[in-house]
């Protein structure tokens, strides 16, 4: 008993050093993922609630544009840049939303809503650029080439070392003895110093750590291609698998002019024959450099998330259906591969869940400033001599496994 005792107390040591140790090299990368991320969480609700005047026109008796008529009458709007993107709407209410493709520097010019019965500049939506510079630094921390840059490794690496400090928080945080739920789930507010630091830390830590963790695992995919290769191969069946590893073609900087065969209302016309039963919003994706097949995407009438939508590979200057993708008919694992991005921010669930996601995104600070506290006083208190028997926090686990805290002279803790 005393050896099984003894070994467990080594490996409770090593866990609690692994996870200081991932803990102070990560903390500030982690908690500017999270803080970002949490601004993130309901960046559609802001956007709309700036843009209302914009986003809306008035209905009209008359048909709305086509697709074609449209870029038409881009061309006369000064500095437009080439249209990369269309999203049209099923809602005569709704403007029509048109993104720019990359300049020969690389930059993108701002979106712009167009009033979609005669192609007049509504103008250009506020906080875009906010958030598309927030999204940049959670996803790539603003360091150049983007998703080609090294910015995706290393915010994996934080993911990577989420996962190791949340898992090792559970072993350390686990008790011999479960005597109340109480003691998992209320921190002690009575404390002070160093035992309010690790009630705080452990208690608010068991909340989140599901969240955590769905955050982390599906971050990673963001990240790596070989996790998202092997998620892919997991998940799907084996044409889907085969789809989804084709080499992506790298992105030019700069975009041709399409060639003058490309016809966006052919395409057009072609889904809306594939999609006969009406959509709420297509997004049409114009082909890169000299290609014709569009992609375009549509969400059901019914469609609550983003990730319930249909795609389509579209020949453009045929109109001919290269490839579709329904989102019914897929099956529980390719739904789930299409919905990481709604299961990585919470809209899985609805509001609630994004709201839960936000605060416990929000709450990554309070953990960095609890935990180097607690490495801080533990460094501090390695020169004090110790009692065998240790002060504990309720519920935190074997008192033999923690040092005691002496009281001296000017030390709260």
């Amino acid at each position: 008993m005393a050896m099984r005792r003894r070994v467990g107390h080594k490996i409770r040591a090593a866990l609690l050093q692994v996870h200081s140790i991932a803990g102070l090299v990560l903390v500030l990368l982690l908690s500017l993922i999270a803080l970002t991320g949490a601004i993130m969480s309901f960046e559609d609700e802001i956007v709309e609630h700036l843009n209302a005047d914009i986003m809306q026109v008035a209905p009209q008796a008359r048909s709305a544009l086509s697709p074609d008529e449209l870029v038409a009458r881009l061309k006369t709007v000064p500095d437009a840049g080439k249209v990369a993107g269309i999203t049209l709407s099923s809602d005569p209410s709704a403007a029509v939303h048109i993104r720019f493709a990359r300049d020969e520097q690389g930059e993108r010019p701002s979106s712009l809503y167009v009033d979609p019965y005669d192609g007049h500049a509504l103008g250009v939506p506020h906080g875009e650029e906010f958030f598309a510079t927030v999204r940049r630094l959670h996803r790539w921390l603003l360091i150049p080439g983007d998703a080609r840059g090294w910015g995706r490794q290393i915010t994996g690496i934080g993911a990577l070392g989420l996962i190791v400090m949340l898992i090792s928080g559970l072993v350390l945080r686990w008790p011999p003895r479960t005597s109340s739920v109480k003691v998992w789930l209320k921190p002690n507010l009575r404390l002070s110093g160093r035992g309010l630091h690790r009630s705080l830390h452990a208690v608010i830590g068991t909340w989140v750590l599901p969240v955590y963790l769905v955050m982390a695992i599906t971050g990673l995919w963001y990240s790596f291609d070989w996790y998202k290769d092997g998620a892919v191969w997991l998940l799907a069946r084996p044409h889907a698998t085969a789809a989804k590893m084709q080499p992506k073609q790298p992105r030019a900087t700069g975009r041709p002019d399409p060639p003058q065969d490309l016809a966006l209302d052919r395409a057009w016309s072609t889904l809306l024959r594939e999609e006969s039963g009406g959509f709420a919003r297509a997004q049409l994706t114009l082909p890169a450099g000299s290609g014709t097949v569009m992609r375009i995407r549509s969400w059901p009438k019914d469609s609550t998330l983003e990730s319930e939508r249909d795609e389509f590979r579209i020949d453009a200057a045929t109109g001919e259906v290269m490839s579709a993708e329904r989102y019914a008919d897929k099956n529980l694992g390719e739904k789930a591969i299409a919905s990481v991005l709604d299961i990585h921010r919470g809209a899985i669930l609805g509001w609630p869940g994004k709201l839960a996601f936000m605060i416990a995104a929000a709450l990554m600070p309070l953990f960095a400033v609890t935990g180097v506290l607690l490495y801080l006083s533990r460094r501090r208190l390695r020169g004090l001599v110790q009692p065998p028997l240790g002060r504990l926090v309720s519920g935190e686990g074997s008192q033999s496994a923690r040092p005691t805290v002496l009281r001296v002279p000017g030390n709260p803790s």
